[in-house]
């Protein structure tokens, strides 16, 4: 007899930035399958349970950040895929974008979180081998966008 949560990692070592990145997925979700209004997907994401445990403010960042750079996301990352990006799972494109927004627009986080904090989304809310797909490509764009970081990463 096992009570259902309303997120498929219940963890409880999850933070505030993690649980910002869940609901930014489930919001990206939901505006590429029905490409609804972002506010109201907003709006309906921040009466979600556990919302106020989440860092509004990162959230906020990665889902209208993402939503305004999406041409140049899926320009950078359509080199990277063996499909086209309308072929990829929901879950797979929108952990993508909100790594690939990362990996761009937040270089205080290191391109190593940003990887992992994508496959963690996948890994709970996506397929069965959807993870090792978004590390894989990531790990290309990082090299792109981030290589300084990668090769000091390397020298030490």
């Amino acid at each position: 007899m096992t009570q259902k949560t309303d997120h498929a990692n219940p963890s409880k070592n999850r933070t505030p930035r993690h649980r910002a990145r869940e609901f930014a997925l489930q919001g990206l979700y939901q505006w590429l399958l029905n490409n609804e209004d972002v506010r109201t997907i907003e709006a309906h994401i921040r009466q979600a349970h556990g919302f106020d445990k989440a860092d509004a403010e990162h959230f906020d960042a990665l889902l209208y950040g993402t939503v305004k750079q999406v041409g140049e996301l899926r320009a950078g990352l359509t080199p990277l895929i063996d499909r086209e990006i309308s072929a990829l799972s929901p879950v797979e494109h929108a952990a993508l974008l909100i790594g690939a927004f990362e990996l761009k627009n937040h270089i205080e986080i290191p391109y190593k979180v940003v990887i992992n904090e994508a496959v963690e989304l996948t890994k709970s809310f996506g397929g069965i081998d959807g993870h090792k797909y978004v590390n894989g490509v990531l790990d290309k764009f990082a090299a792109s966008v981030r290589e300084p970081e990668i090769n000091a990463g390397r020298k030490g």
